[in-house]
């Protein structure tokens, strides 16, 4: 009978001596929306003994709250979830048909290492399609459909695959942390734990001069942002801040075929973008404009005239209101 290879977290990759530690053990852990208990177990290991109080909610948010009868509450959020996908079909040659959770781009589905997610451990598996070699012409020019696109688990029926995973099952791309050059890096899920690992380092900092803190702060790392920033929602009216910032990742443009003109013009490595739209309260904008010039860190500017797509679109309606960045 096949079994499942039992593990608790994701391959470890190399070159973790490069990343902060609490950024490493995020990037580790596999966390589609709604599918985030490994992200909660890393967060709870390193966020809940720094913290005053350390609070979870029924959707999975995490609460990091120093001096909490301080005042004004500053609010500062990021997303622990990731895209990834669901099972919901097994054909009776054993390949699985399956949805995505979140926006994918469908054309770089196919062809890919993934990892499907059970409670009895992971299953590896590859996504394929049919071989260009037995499309037509025209059919070579098309985005394949999601329907047209299968997974592989080596499973030869579907008595046998459902031995190993079950509908419902999430999945996740088989891709780990691996240095390209100096700096720059490449890894699954930095959208969005560098802003998770950002929001909870301040908080780590932070309690190192608590004596010092006026103010009520609270990190928040989110839950189903990628499916509708639903974790913002609830969040947001919990922590009840006066003010709140969402950091998430955006969008370099400096590569081929992007023209600025369209899409903005934001450098890789030239520093954090700050944005200015109506989901941006300016009295906030201004602030952290002015601390980045004071203290000299590079910045970029992004106009959005939308609800941006963060966090930020939700907690900025919470309750009565929020003054959000």
């Amino acid at each position: 009978m096949p079994v499942a290879k039992k593990t608790s977290s994701a391959k470890k990759p190399t070159h973790t001596h490069t990343m902060p530690d609490l950024l490493a053990a995020l990037l580790h852990s596999r966390a589609p929306s709604g599918y985030e208990a490994e992200a909660h177990a890393v967060l709870d290991r390193f966020m809940k003994p720094v913290a005053d109080v350390y609070e979870k909610d029924v959707l999975g948010n995490r609460y990091s709250t120093l001096n909490p009868k301080g005042d004004p509450c500053l609010m500062l959020a990021g997303h622990m979830d990731e895209l990834g996908f669901i099972i919901t079909y097994i054909d009776d040659k054993g390949f699985i048909y399956f949805d995505t959770i979140g926006g994918h781009d469908v054309g770089i589905i196919p062809g890919r290492r993934i990892r499907v997610l059970t409670e009895k451990g992971d299953i590896a598996g590859v996504t394929g399609k049919r071989a260009i070699h037995l499309m037509t012409a025209e059919d070579r020019k098309k985005v394949p459909e999601l329907h047209d696109l299968w997974i592989d688990i080596g499973a030869k029926s579907k008595k046998e695959a459902l031995e190993l995973v079950r509908i419902g099952d999430a999945m996740v791309y088989d891709v780990t942390f691996e240095v390209l050059r100096g700096s720059l890096v490449t890894s699954r899920a930095f959208d969005d734990r560098a802003g998770c690992y950002v929001v909870n380092e301040v908080l780590r900092r932070l309690a190192k001069k608590r004596s010092k803190l006026q103010a009520k702060v609270v990190s928040v790392s989110t839950v189903q942002e990628e499916i509708g920033t639903r974790g913002a929602v609830t969040s947001g009216y919990h922590a009840n801040p006066n003010i709140a910032i969402a950091v998430d990742v955006s969008h370099a443009t400096d590569h081929p075929n992007c023209d600025p003109k369209r899409f903005g013009e934001f450098k890789l490595g030239g520093g954090p973008i700050l944005t200015r739209g109506p989901n941006i309260n300016p009295k906030v904008f201004k602030k952290l404009e002015a601390s980045a010039q004071a203290l000299k860190i590079p910045y970029q500017l992004e106009a959005d005239p939308r609800p941006t797509g963060t966090d930020a679109r939700s907690i900025q309606m919470a309750r009565s209101g929020v003054a959000t960045a």
